[in-house]
């Protein structure tokens, strides 16, 4: 974590630290230039017997979700087919739509557990809270996401601005998954954007900004923290380390300086409302609804997602429900990493 005290120091930066030339390559591009057979797998009629075989065994063999392997089955063509998602993760547009699951066949217990087997064959999953949860449901309980409150807006059914996940954290995941398996009755429209295209923009248009988003920015935790430790994570928008790597969550930032009782500092303040200057501009996202039974994975350093707010049904049993899994090989499996 790094430490400063009040404002950022404006030597926390170097000139060596900004990415000061265009990124190019297939993770920095623009919504209308990206085709669905860039980022959708189709599950093969081989993948989808071979999940009908594993959920078969499941129900024969009950275990929790979270001590099941991929080597425990039989599957090589999914195993196949996560390849590719991994492949379009690391070389190609950062993010993938899996589509799908064959969701009427089994109930929620059985399609998480396969989402979690081929979310496996593609990274390691990891705990998204202290106590130790690694599989998360993306329900709205009806609470505000307040300051310190630990209520995360995931929780809400309010929209949600483009962001990294766990940007408040030492150790983010380095891939976000998420399997649909109700919709919302309307909104929670899904929306990726490419932050290496936003970098270049920034580039373009408000290169006197940029460098303060490589300085640290206060953000709340969440309540993800040990008794003693600081509510608030200090860490940069963007870092340097051979590649381009993104922390952005307007609303964890906004959060972490009122938690600290003082307002984001005015270089920090004009940096941010240049990173959205780029960010919401049309036609630089790629957006589609997430149906259920489909599945998104998402590089979570590379791109940023949000979702619309949405309106769910009256009956809890058909309201929207999204299962999330935090990926990364690195570190440790704990939340601290």
């Amino acid at each position: 974590m790094i430490e400063f005290n009040g404002h950022p120091p404006e030597d926390q930066v170097t000139d060596l630290s900004v990415w000061h030339e265009p990124i190019e390559g297939p993770s920095a591009w623009v919504g209308r230039d990206v085709r669905p057979e860039d980022y959708r797998v189709e599950l093969s009629v081989a993948c989808l017997d071979e999940i009908r075989r594993a959920v078969d065994e499941i129900r024969a063999f009950p275990l929790p979700t979270i001590v099941r392997r991929p080597a425990d089955f039989a599957m090589p063509a999914c195993c196949e087919q996560m390849a590719r998602v991994r492949r379009i993760l690391d070389k190609g547009v950062r993010f993938a739509i899996v589509d799908r699951l064959p969701i009427a066949e089994m109930d929620a217990g059985e399609a998480t557990a396969i989402y979690w087997i081929l979310s496996s064959m593609v990274s390691r999953p990891v705990a998204q809270k202290l106590d130790g949860t690694l599989v998360y449901d993306v329900l709205d309980t009806g609470q505000q996401a307040l300051p310190g409150s630990g209520v995360r807006p995931d929780k809400t059914n309010t929209e949600i601005r483009f962001h990294n996940d766990n940007a408040y954290n030492d150790t983010p995941p380095d891939y976000v998954g998420l399997l649909c398996l109700r919709q919302a009755m309307s909104g929670g429209h899904s929306r990726v954007i490419s932050f290496h295209t936003a970098h270049n923009a920034l580039l373009a248009r408000h290169p006197n900004e940029l460098p303060r988003l490589y300085q640290p920015f206060w953000f709340d935790r969440q309540r993800e923290y040990h008794a003693g430790d600081r509510a608030v994570f200090a860490a940069p928008v963007f870092e340097n380390p051979g590649e381009l790597k993104a922390r952005f969550s307007v609303h964890q930032i906004n959060s972490g300086y009122a938690l600290r009782g003082e307002p984001i500092d005015t270089k920090g303040a004009a940096a941010i409302a240049a990173m959205f200057d780029i960010v919401e501009e049309d036609g630089l996202s790629v957006d589609f609804d997430l149906e259920p039974g489909q599945m998104q994975f998402v590089d979570n350093r590379a791109l940023g997602h949000s979702r619309t707010a949405f309106v769910d049904y009256p009956d809890p049993e058909r309201r929207r429900h999204l299962v999330r899994l935090w990926l990364r090989d690195r570190g440790r499996r704990a939340y601290p990493g």
